[in-house]
């Protein structure tokens, strides 16, 4: 069971956060506080594995409150303000709920914390933390924002108005509203558009044949006739043999 805490400074929202949390079979509540004062008096006195907690509350804000903590549990914010997002994941948080929000965005994020339990300390936890911007994108995808690592990005795919970001790992791609544009001038240099449709992590081709690019057993993707030529200079770089 992971033992978890609910901080918001509005009943409704509060009464929410505990019914969702009842819903998910191995979350265990351990404390509903309505300030961080309150949050805080309590965990002087017991433990937990994971905070949801609101960041707009009138004593101390969510995330100052996390801040202090001298050793903070894994924690989700909720708000309904999206501009809190960077800042929040900067604090290392688990997840970000947008409200309003629903009870499968719940359960999303508290796989995420199961999963965040389960794997332990990881090696990014110990980089810089310019380094660990460097290689992080926040996307919005329903009512979450997402962090990924930019390194777990295999492909980007143009679709109509919108990217669906395909991730290493098993991952399930993203879906977001963005422009291949913007996203073409946010991704390092090992990242290519080899197709008005598609952007490639150059580490992660597998084989080239002909007009195409082999990511792996199941994907082929087309190289266009505009992205040839800066194509195949890439490929000249990297060939041994005559």
């Amino acid at each position: 069971m992971i033992r978890c805490m609910a901080i918001d400074d509005e009943p409704l929202a509060l009464r929410q956060l505990v019914h969702y949390i009842s819903k998910v079979p191995y979350l265990e509540l351990a404390a509903q506080c309505k300030s961080a004062p309150e949050a805080r008096q309590f965990l002087e006195q017991d433990t937990v594995d994971a905070i949801f907690c609101d960041i707009n509350m009138p004593d101390m804000d969510g995330m100052d409150f996390i801040k202090s903590l001298p050793s903070p549990p894994l924690v989700v914010f909720t708000t309904a303000y999206a501009e809190y997002a960077v800042e929040g994941f900067r604090v290392n948080a688990v997840d970000y709920l947008l409200k309003p929000f629903g009870l499968q965005d719940f359960q999303r994020a508290a796989e995420r914390l199961k999963e965040r339990l389960k794997a332990g300390p990881t090696a990014e936890s110990s980089l810089p933390a310019e380094r660990k911007a460097d290689d992080t994108l926040f996307l919005k995808t329903d009512s979450r924002i997402l962090k990924v690592s930019i390194s777990d990005i295999r492909y980007v795919e143009a679709m109509s108005e919108y990217l669906k970001i395909h991730l290493a790992g098993g991952q399930k791609p993203i879906v977001t509203l963005l422009s291949m544009k913007r996203m073409e001038e946010r991704l390092p240099a090992n990242f290519m558009r080899i197709h008005r449709s598609y952007i490639i992590n150059l580490d992660m081709i597998l084989e080239v044949n002909k007009s195409r690019v082999i990511m792996d057993q199941d994907t082929f993707l087309p190289i266009g006739d505009m992205y040839r030529e800066a194509f195949q200079q890439f490929l000249d770089t990297k060939f041994l043999g005559r």
